[in-house]
């Protein structure tokens, strides 16, 4: 209130004398205008007093709610890093970008599919207790994951020890470049998993960890699926079917290509013609190849169609 009176200090002094005036004045027609006009400027002067009291409140009120939105934001931000690590990133920023709906919708693309697990997995969770267990599962997944971003992999979900990914959707380079960058990836998770061969003795491993590796190319359907509630961006169909299937097929340390995208890779990437393989669903069986390591250039054999 002391502060109101500050501002309005010249004004009171007005009112103030204009009163000693009045009172010391005789009774005539210019001092009773005086006074009129003096109540007026009082009245004048409350409503600007109220109005100047009100806007204080106003503007405190203001900088609670300014300070209160911030830190809604910065909970906001929080809680959006959070969800973000149960996402892929291109996924969650398709979706926070406003690009792509969160809805029951999905549509048929081409895309290059990746199966991954770890071979005896099954064997090793008996012979460790769960803590180191899951310690070097997270290492093992953590590595295999950062290589795969690297490449712009959309990571799908891991499955225990299994890993999934897929090219070409949200972000596609094309479909043969896509397939190239897959078949790249795997070569570099191989290469990884064997410089880390001295690494799971930490954890209580005996044997240090092999992955088989299957990959496809083909029409998917890939979008959301699940409910209004629940829902999980994925994808579905034969071709990702052949991509699980080859991985089991593959050999411990190797990754087994489809013809589909050993077709796409073969002028970069050296492979060689494995056996065929019968997959159930398919009537006849399906040609397959394995992708080359450089130690094993004087097998590599050309192929053409």
């Amino acid at each position: 209130m002391s502060s109101h009176r500050g501002i309005f200090q010249h004004e009171l002094q007005v009112i103030e004398n204009s009163k000693l005036v009045t009172e010391s004045s005789p009774v005539d027609t210019l001092l009773r205008d005086h006074q009129a006009l003096l109540r007026e400027y009082e009245k004048l002067l409350k409503t600007t007093r109220r109005l100047v009291r009100h806007a204080d409140r106003s503007e405190v009120k203001l900088n609670s709610m300014a300070q209160e939105a911030q830190e809604k934001s910065r909970e906001l931000e929080k809680l959006s890093v959070q969800l973000s690590k149960y996402l892929s990133p291109q996924v969650y920023e398709s979706i926070f970008s406003g690009k792509q709906q969160v809805s029951l919708v999905s549509s048929r693309k081409k895309l290059t599919i990746f199966f991954s697990d770890l071979v005896g997995f099954t064997p090793i969770t008996e012979t460790l207790e769960s803590e180191d267990l899951t310690a070097a599962l997270n290492y093992y997944l953590d590595e295999m994951s950062e290589i795969a971003l690297k490449f712009g992999a959309t990571i799908d979900k891991y499955i225990g020890d299994a890993i999934m990914i897929f090219f070409g959707d949200p972000e596609t380079q094309g479909v043969k470049e896509d397939a190239i960058r897959c078949v790249t990836m795997a070569i570099e998770m191989q290469n990884r998993l064997s410089e880390l061969a001295n690494e799971w003795g930490q954890f209580g491993l005996q044997e240090p960890f092999q992955s088989r590796m299957g990959i496809n190319t083909g029409y998917c359907t890939v979008g959301n699926f699940g409910s209004e509630n629940r829902m999980d961006y994925t994808v579905i169909g034969g071709g990702v079917n052949i991509a699980a299937r080859l991985e089991s097929a593959a050999k411990a340390n190797s990754i087994l290509l489809s013809y589909d995208t050993y077709d796409l890779i073969k002028d970069q990437i050296p492979c060689v013609e494995s056996e065929k393989i019968k997959l159930k669903g398919i009537t006849h069986p399906v040609r397959t190849f394995q992708v080359l390591n450089e130690k094993d250039d004087d097998s590599i054999i050309s192929i053409s169609m």
